[in-house]
């Protein structure tokens, strides 16, 4: 896996605080504009497949960075892919993915404001039309 950790530890006015994981993932993307953050809690089964259907080839066009804090997810990618990301590691997923949720996850996300708001509106409107 590209994904190494790492410990290091920090000091803070010379006293050592806190051990930390750190990621170093080289290239990590690129984002314009301003960003968007959410803090999520997702339940195991979750798809957002259904909720992506009309989008161009049923797929999230925002890109994401960000941090699972708990959990299991697999991404699906646009050409057919896979990645499965687990409880402790830093993720970014380009745009053109769908996310299910094998374990109950929790996620700190970023994303570019605009397009994400587009995705989550789409989503927000295909839920209204599902029969309560």
């Amino acid at each position: 896996s590209s994904r190494r950790r790492h410990t290091r530890y920090i000091s803070v006015t010379g006293v050592q605080t806190c051990a930390l994981p750190i990621c170093h993932l080289g290239d990590f993307g690129t984002a314009h504009g301003p960003l968007a953050a959410e803090h999520l809690r997702l339940a195991a089964g979750v798809d957002v497949a259904p909720l992506l259907a009309g989008l161009d080839d049923g797929l999230c066009f925002a890109a994401h960075w960000g941090y699972l804090v708990r959990g299991r997810v697999v991404v699906t990618y646009g050409d057919g892919s896979t990645e499965t990301c687990s409880a402790g590691e830093v993720v970014h997923w380009p745009a053109g993915h769908t996310v299910r949720v094998e374990e109950d996850a929790e996620l700190v996300m970023f994303s570019p404001a605009a397009e994400h708001l587009a995705v989550m509106n789409h989503m927000l409107g295909v839920l209204a039309t599902i029969p309560a």
